[in-house]
């Protein structure tokens, strides 16, 4: 059972109920319609005895009874003479009436249940049951009382079989109809249960595609639909995207960290064997450990930076998304930077009281302290540094203007980059990812980041994002 296909065991447990309810449906119809002809038959044998009634007249002298010449009958009886019309001969669907003495004679009529039923007492309209040795019958009694009938009985008998014919072609009706539409609906459900279950052959193989194939750009296509099986789909392609988005933000760190450490690490290296060649002096070592010092803190920023960026290309979701007052963040970046006094470079600032927005705070914080850094980082001996916060219709824009050495035109598009740095000659002060962190946090937040800037004449960095939605 457990090596047989999903459809098939639709299709069969599907199959079995089916038949199941059929032959129950089949026995229920079966059970009902006998009770109903057997209500049926005796109703018939009632109104066949009743109408018979009518068809026995009296009469003192049989000039009286002005036979019609259709071939009625006449019986001496109680000084007169009995007229019983013809019609009283017939036969209506195996329903028998016959015409007896009180005392169980037969005056006239058919009994073909005689041995059966002589010796059962007369009981008045009512209908009785007698079981004979191959057959069972309804019997019905009806005492005549009118004028010169009295002492007369009419029975009616039928046999419970005469409803057989009928109740046969039922069952052939019943056999051929209902079989059929078993097959038919089995059929269906097969082919539903085909279709149903085709997507999940597509998602088995472009799973088993992207197994063999190592191919996670690839994706399962389905056609447009709703179902759980086109969710399982989405969610499916969207596990596969945010696996494709942590190797490759894996391959990328790998990359980085191997192509961007190996420069410290070898002037760590080389610093290392040339003092050791030979004894040196305090001063001589001293120098030594401060070049190894400076590249190892370049080297725990970079891989600081780095992990900042794998955590936010591949699981942004730990960093919650919440309403901060972004004036009063500003202005304590801003007054912690303040106390920097590298190049005597000063710091102003204009920021718009109670601008909010939605955001992680810890994020904007790394933004904001990113760029200011670039500004004291590129900005000019005894220069200047504007930070300016304000409100531009639904948007907030933030902007860090310096005066130093500016952005070449070439260099503007590229140093949101990672590890690109447009001033060659002073590559050893920072790592080559500040502003692409820069770049990356905004996108976070839906926002974006552009430059204005002229060489010699400084830059403006401008970051645009969305207000917090008031409640």
């Amino acid at each position: 059972m457990k090596r047989l296909s999903i459809r098939f065991k639709i299709t069969l447990w599907f199959s079995i109920m089916l038949i199941a309810i059929t032959a129950v449906i089949i026995g229920v119809i079966l059970y009902i319609n006998s009770e109903v002809l057997k209500k049926d038959i005796q109703g018939e044998l009632i109104t066949v005895v009743e109408d018979n009634i009518d068809e026995i007249e009296y009469y003192n002298l049989v000039q009286d009874a002005s036979p019609d010449g259709d071939g009625d009958y006449y019986i001496e009886y109680n000084g007169g003479f009995l007229e019983i019309d013809d019609d009283f001969l017939d036969t209506v669907n195996g329903n028998y009436t016959a015409l007896y003495f009180y005392d169980g004679t037969l005056v006239y009529g058919e009994n073909p249940a005689w041995s059966e039923t002589s010796d059962i007492y007369f009981e008045d309209s009512k209908v009785r049951t007698v079981k004979g040795s191959s057959d069972t019958y309804y019997i019905y009694d009806r005492k005549l009382d009118r004028e010169g009938l009295e002492g007369l009985w009419l029975r009616g008998i039928v046999s419970s079989q005469s409803g057989v014919s009928r109740l046969n072609s039922i069952i052939k009706m019943l056999l051929l109809v209902l079989p059929a539409f078993v097959i038919v609906a089995i059929a269906g459900g097969y082919i539903i249960a085909v279709r149903i279950l085709k997507p999940i052959n597509y998602i088995s193989e472009a799973a088993s595609e992207i197994c063999e194939g190592n191919d996670l750009k690839k994706r399962i296509e389905l056609e447009n639909g709703k179902d759980e099986l086109h969710r399982l789909a989405d969610a499916i392609n969207s596990m596969i995207g945010r696996l494709y988005k942590s190797f490759e933000a894996e391959k990328r760190f790998s990359s980085d960290a191997s192509h961007e450490l190996r420069t410290p690490v070898s002037v760590i290296s080389a610093q290392c064997e040339y003092t050791l060649e030979k004894p040196r002096t305090v001063d001589e070592y001293t120098q030594a450990l401060t070049v190894v010092r400076r590249q190892a803190d370049k080297m725990n920023k970079m891989i600081s930076q780095m992990l900042e960026f794998t955590r936010l290309e591949t699981n942004s979701d730990r960093y919650e998304k919440n309403k901060v007052d972004f004036s009063e963040l500003i202005k304590l970046t801003c007054l912690d930077f303040q106390y920097i006094k590298e190049k005597n470079i000063s710091l102003e600032s204009s920021v718009e009281e109670g601008i909010s927005v939605c955001g992680n705070y810890e994020l904007l914080t790394r933004l904001v302290s990113n760029l200011l850094s670039n500004a004291y980082r590129y900005g000019k001996e005894n220069g200047h540094i504007k930070v300016t916060l304000t409100s531009v219709g639904d948007e907030v824009r933030l902007s860090v203007a310096d005066d130093g050495i500016g952005i070449a035109n070439e260099d503007k598009e590229k140093i949101f980059d990672r590890f690109y740095q447009a001033d060659k000659s002073r590559s050893g002060s920072g790592t080559g990812l500040g502003l692409s962190l820069v770049k990356e946090i905004a996108e976070f937040h839906a926002g974006r980041v552009t430059v204005e800037s002229e060489p010699g004449k400084g830059s403006i960095f401008s970051y645009y994002m969305k207000k917090c939605e008031k409640r």
